[in-house]
Order: structure tokens, then sequence, then C-alpha cells
């Protein structure tokens, strides 16, 4: 499928898929969705502790890169994972405009690192930061009491519902730790009922721009 960059509302940058209509971020602004969904109503649960994320949609690597970024202003050591079963391209890569639309220039070198960064091999980014990306397709995740948080980012349930599925969502709950939770952009009806389903707790808060609500789940 063709694939375009385009810049966001907010200045950032994202890879539109125009047969899908979809995009890897809010076109309401990929960094600000971000920072909504995955570090004020996730990582911002935790601070002065050890965690392990993982993000379901490794994608552009912009949630990723936050996270690093978050991390020592809430005294975390992360172990990150990131699942994608196909990886954006490199060329892709060198047109994400995050460092300078994050004032983060200076971590710019990290931003490729993440990238250039073997598949399948864990490595540490920074002494409180490590990295392992999985090329993998989400129904084929096994993990269990392993996570204190998941991203769940994936294309959208419009365009690929069998992402957003009770067996999906269950291998999720057994990925997490007891009290471990899990944060999403969608709110979708058939999304918050398949979470209910598989045992979790589950909430609408307040969504990002562009919408209005978002979905946060917890591991009783």
């Amino acid at each position: 499928m063709e694939r375009k960059i385009m810049v966001t509302a907010d200045g950032s940058t994202t890879i539109h898929i125009p047969e899908w209509d979809e995009q890897y971020h809010s076109k309401y602004g990929a960094i600000q969705e971000a920072k909504h969904v995955f570090i004020k109503n996730g990582l911002s649960l935790f601070s002065d502790q050890d965690i392990s994320i993982l993000e379901i949609g490794f994608g552009t690597g912009l949630n990723c890169f936050i996270t690093f970024l978050e991390a020592p202003k809430k005294n975390l050591n992360i172990d990150y994972v990131g699942v994608e079963a196909y990886p954006v391209v490199s060329e892709e890569v060198e047109k994400m405009n995050y460092a300078n639309q994050l004032n983060a220039i200076e971590f710019s070198a990290i931003f490729n690192q993440i990238h250039q960064q073997e598949w399948e091999v864990k490595s540490d980014i920074s002494p409180n930061f490590s990295l392992l990306k999985r090329k993998q397709f989400f129904n084929d995740i096994n993990d269990e009491n392993k996570f204190n948080l998941i991203y769940f980012d994936a294309f959208g349930a419009r365009v690929q519902p069998e992402l957003w599925t009770e067996e999906i969502f269950e291998k999720m709950y057994k990925a997490l730790k007891t009290g471990g939770v899990l944060v999403t952009y969608s709110a979708k009806g058939s999304v918050r009922r398949a979470m209910l389903t598989v045992g979790f707790l589950v909430e609408k808060i307040p969504g990002p721009p562009g919408k209005r609500e978002m979905l946060r789940a917890t591991k009783a």
C-alpha cells in the first residue's frame, strides 16, 4: 500500500496510508496524542521504580522516544519491549521530526539508535532504559505476568478489527502483572466490552485532541 509522510496539527509528522484513510498517529497531533494517551494516562502512574512496558504497534518509535525522554523525570528504570509486524523503513524514519518538535535535538542520535537497533536483540539505550524490538504478529504474543504497562497503539478497529478482539485482549491481560495497566486511544464500545470480558477493570477517561474519550484498563 502507498504510504505518505503527513504533518499533523501540532507540527509533528506521521505516516498516512491513503488506501485505508488511516495514520500511524492522530491527524490532530501525533505528539499531543502520544503524550496524552501513553504518558499522562499511563507512564505517569509510575515513579521511583523499575517497570516493564510492552508497546503494541512500535511504528515510528514516537512512543518509545517520548518514554525515554520522560523516564529520568519520574526516576524510572524502564525495560521497553516494542512489537511490530511491519517495521517502518529508514527513509520514513529520516522524515520524522520528533526530536525537533520535542525540543530534544540533543537526543536525535538516540532516536536514530532506537530504529537502527537490531530486531530481537535487547540493548541498553541508556543506563535507565533498555529496548527489545520484536518483529511479531500480535496474535503470536505469549508473555505472561511480565509487564507493568501496555501501550496499545494498533491501527484502528475500523481498518484492522482483528487486532481489537477478546483473543488479543486476553493475551494482553495475561502479559500484565497484577495491578498492571493498559492504555489505548480507542474508546469503542466493542473494544471496551472485549476488555471487560477477559477480566479487565475498564474506565473511560478524557481523550486526546480530536477524541472525546479513551480507555484505560487495569488487571485486578
